[in-house]
């Protein structure tokens, strides 16, 4: 589908790594404009190139659009909500005063499409995958209800740990998953680094992320949990337990998945679901929607990072290695991009669905 106007962004965090993954994700973006970086207080009033100095941490170049834009404060609301339509948010705060920055924005009419986890369990508050749960934004009246706005509301992307293995889970809910196993190792940008601001790092497995485990077995059951009563009840079943290591990765998320189901199904009936799986970005043909959400590698050495975390994009799943297990019924491998689809990507994508479907407007 197509849009006729251009929707004005702002980009809370800007200086910060998802930040600037954002910015080089919106640079040519047909539906969005960036219209506002802002940040903190430390560096509002700086040009964006000034404000960000030697901490820029993307291969890609700083797009030179915003290089002489000027850095808002994020505490100052009134002059963003004067130059968007909608804001992501992805910053480094403690988060109570996450919810309470995202509820000021909200409240002063402003969209909000957040990177962060403080508000993924507020009960009116979508968290989408958009292929998965689309059907979840309907919340957002519940939730406008509730902040008294007519426009202003919070929509929230999920951890990128998962984002590797519950795409590939979803569409086997039909033979009913009772029990799943999966160890994540996670890519050191998802700690915001690099190899160089982390020597420590390279050649080392650090296996501890903290709260990352808690999350990765939780939030799959709002994903797949359904919209009652004006709040999201999670899922529940499968019963989902998790290890989550850091590994010496720039970029990818890599998973090794164990499942048993209820019904199990037969491998080629596995393969067929995930070939034909189709969301409602393929269908609307959303601009970042990958074009195959779930590609499944033949070959026993894929999907690895360094060769796969950038198809479609970075936008796309990949799997490998499905087979019978001796536990299990089944265990397969799955990546995602982590600063791409498992986070401002899946922000985009979010906020592309958002706007297909009028909550900009």
């Amino acid at each position: 589908m197509s849009v006729t106007k251009k929707y004005r962004v702002g980009v809370i965090g800007a200086t910060g790594m998802v930040g600037q993954r954002f910015l080089t994700l919106l640079e040519n973006h047909p539906w969005f404009e960036v219209t506002a970086l802002v940040a903190s207080s430390r560096s509002a009033g700086k040009s964006y190139a000034e404000a960000v100095g030697d901490r820029w941490k993307l291969p890609q170049a700083m797009p030179e659009a915003y290089k002489a834009m000027t850095v808002i404060d994020a505490k100052d609301v009134a002059t963003v909500a004067g130059l968007v339509d909608f804001v992501f948010c992805a910053v480094d705060m403690k988060k109570e005063e996450i919810k309470e920055l995202e509820e000021t924005y909200a409240k002063a009419e402003v969209p909000v499409v957040s990177n962060n986890s403080a508000n993924r369990w507020t009960e009116d508050v979508p968290m989408v995958i958009p292929e998965i749960n689309d059907s979840h934004i309907e919340i957002i009246e519940a939730q406008r209800k509730r902040l008294g706005t007519k426009r202003g509301f919070i929509a929230v992307k999920p951890n990128c740990s998962i984002q590797s293995y519950v795409p590939a889970l979803t569409p086997l809910l039909k033979y009913r998953p009772k029990a799943v196993l999966a160890t994540t190792y996670q890519a050191i940008s998802g700690a915001g680094k690099t190899f160089r601001e982390w020597p420590e790092m390279v050649d080392n497995i650090i296996p501890y992320i903290g709260g990352e485990e808690e999350k990765s077995e939780q939030e799959p059951l709002k994903i797949w949990g359904k919209v009652v009563d004006g709040k999201i009840e999670k899922a529940n079943a499968p019963l989902i337990t998790t290890q989550c290591i850091r590994v010496p990765v720039s970029d990818g998320h890599t998973s090794a998945v164990f499942v048993s189901f209820e019904e199990k199904p037969d491998k080629q009936e596995i393969l067929d679901a995930w070939r034909n799986y189709q969301g409602v970005p393929q269908l609307l043909q959303l601009p970042s929607a990958p074009e195959q959400f779930l590609t499944y590698f033949e070959e026993d050495n894929r999907p690895q990072a360094k060769l796969d975390r950038d198809l479609y994009n970075g936008m796309g799943i990949t799997l490998g290695r499905l087979r019978e297990d001796s536990l299990f019924d089944y265990k397969f491998v799955g990546l995602s991009h982590n600063t791409v689809r498992g986070a401002a990507g899946g922000a985009v994508l979010i906020a592309e669905l958002l706007c297909a479907k009028g909550y900009f407007d």
